[in-house]
């Protein structure tokens, strides 16, 4: 089902072989959270699709995880932006912006952190919804 989303707003997307439910479960007991339900699926379907010019719009779940350990605790990012606790970062525009769900309050909603300027805004309802804006587009203008 996911890779037919992608494909019908990009048909040269990129897939992954998918990931077991337990690659899945084990990720979020690293993350010490559960992944949205919709993420989780389009894991096991693929792990990760690439968009655009290698960009990596859904990011396998290794780097999921790695990422996201990374942003809630690295002191470093703690002394230059906001916070990162409260989100879920799964994606990229190849740019630098990325991608994510809202995790506290759990949301399905998709928002966009533009690293220039530390801001967080809403790009799309849901995971489909940031498919088919971020792969029917080649730029960044779909959610600027």
């Amino acid at each position: 089902m996911w890779r037919d989303v992608a494909c019908q707003a990009f048909p040269e997307a990129e897939f992954s072989a998918p990931v077991d439910a337990a690659l899945v479960a084990a990720a979020e007991q690293r993350l010490r959270c559960s992944l949205p339900s919709e993420l989780g699926r389009l894991l096991q379907e693929t792990d990760g699709i690439v968009g655009h010019y290698g960009a990596e719009t859904v990011w396998p779940l290794e780097r999921i995880v790695e990422d996201n350990l990374r942003f809630w605790s690295d002191s470093v990012l703690a002394d230059l932006y906001m916070p990162f606790d409260a989100l879920l970062f799964f994606g990229d525009n190849g740019g630098g912006d990325q991608f994510a769900f809202v995790r506290k309050p759990s949301r399905a909603d998709v928002f966009v952190w533009e690293h220039e300027d530390d801001s967080r805004r809403w790009v799309a309802r849901d995971l489909r919804d940031y498919l088919g804006r971020s792969l029917a587009d080649e730029g960044d203008g779909w959610y600027r």
